[in-house]
C-alpha cells in the first residue's frame, strides 16, 4: 500500500484539530454539568425536541441526527423519561419504534439551561473567531460532516 503520509503541516493541522474535538466537548461538557446537571446527549435530545413541531420526533430519525444507534438513544431516553424531561409514544408508522415527546418539564429545564450553554458556547468558541473565520468554519464544517458516511 501507497501511504501519502501527511506533510508537517497537515499533521499539525490534524493534531490541532484532535486537540479541539477532545478540548471543546469537554469543556462545553463540564459547563452544561455545572449549571443545568445535563449532559451533552440531554441537552441535544431536548433541544432537538424543542424545535420540532409538537415537540414530537420518532427515536429512529432523533438517533440518525445524533449518529447513535437505536439501542443506546433508546436506553439514554429511558434514563431521561425517569427524570420526567421527555415521554415516549408507540410509533403508528414503525411498530419497533417509539415516539419521544418533551414533556413540560423538559422544556423547562431545557429553558433554564440554553441561556447558560449559550454563554459557555460563545465565550469557549465563538468569540475567538472573526466573521470571516466563522464564516469558512461553517463551510468547512458542512462539506465534511456530510460526506457519506
Amino acid at each position: 500500500m501507497d501511504t501519502a503520509w501527511l506533510s508537517e503541516d497537515e499533521e499539525q493541522a490534524w493534531r490541532a484539530f484532535r486537540r479541539l474535538l477532545i478540548a471543546l466537548p469537554a469543556r462545553l461538557s463540564q459547563d452544561l454539568a455545572r449549571d443545568s446537571g445535563l449532559s451533552p446527549a440531554d441537552y441535544e435530545v431536548l433541544s432537538t425536541l424543542s424545535e420540532k413541531p409538537n415537540r414530537r420526533w420518532a427515536l429512529k430519525d432523533l438517533a440518525a441526527k445524533m449518529e447513535w444507534s437505536r439501542s443506546r438513544l433508546s436506553h439514554h431516553a429511558a434514563r431521561m423519561q425517569a427524570r420526567g424531561l421527555i415521554d415516549k409514544e408507540p410509533d403508528p408508522q414503525d411498530a419497533r419504534g417509539c415516539i419521544l415527546l418533551l414533556t413540560d418539564e423538559g422544556f423547562r429545564v431545557l429553558d433554564e439551561a440554553a441561556p447558560h450553554h449559550v454563554v459557555s458556547v460563545r465565550t469557549r468558541f465563538l468569540d475567538h473567531l472573526s466573521p470571516d473565520e466563522l464564516a469558512a468554519l461553517r463551510e468547512l464544517s458542512t462539506r465534511i460532516a456530510d460526506l457519506p458516511g
